[in-house]
């Protein structure tokens, strides 16, 4: 099976980038009554949250490809948002060997 491109522009992504544009100019403001998580549990409980939301979209007929490329560019745009384009350009620097070494894969081989 050859593997789809991986195309991630603005033009394709305009749709979505216009939603994400339009949510992050207007924040929601949140009021706990509790402490707020521990950093892992908080990564813990987003990665629940992203997984049901992923499901329901894949129910609903999206593809697990634009799934995955509008998640990456949100991802990003929240990351340059919080930290900014040179910190987040010099993360993804890394990325390339991160998923050759199988940091990624959901298969990974028994031993």
């Amino acid at each position: 099976m050859r593997a789809k491109p991986f195309v991630f522009s603005a033009l394709r992504f305009g749709i979505a980038h216009s939603a994400l544009t339009s949510l992050m100019s207007h924040p929601a403001t949140f009021t706990f009554d509790h402490d707020p998580l521990p950093d892992h549990e908080q990564k813990q409980a987003a990665l629940s949250y992203l997984s049901e939301a992923w499901a329901e979209a894949r129910h609903e007929g999206v593809d697990g490809d634009c799934l995955a490329q509008a998640s990456l560019f949100a991802a990003l745009a929240e990351l340059v948002t919080t930290y900014g384009e040179d910190a987040v350009a010099k993360f993804t620097d890394g990325l390339s060997n991160r998923v050759r070494n199988g940091e990624f894969s959901l298969a990974l081989a028994r031993q």
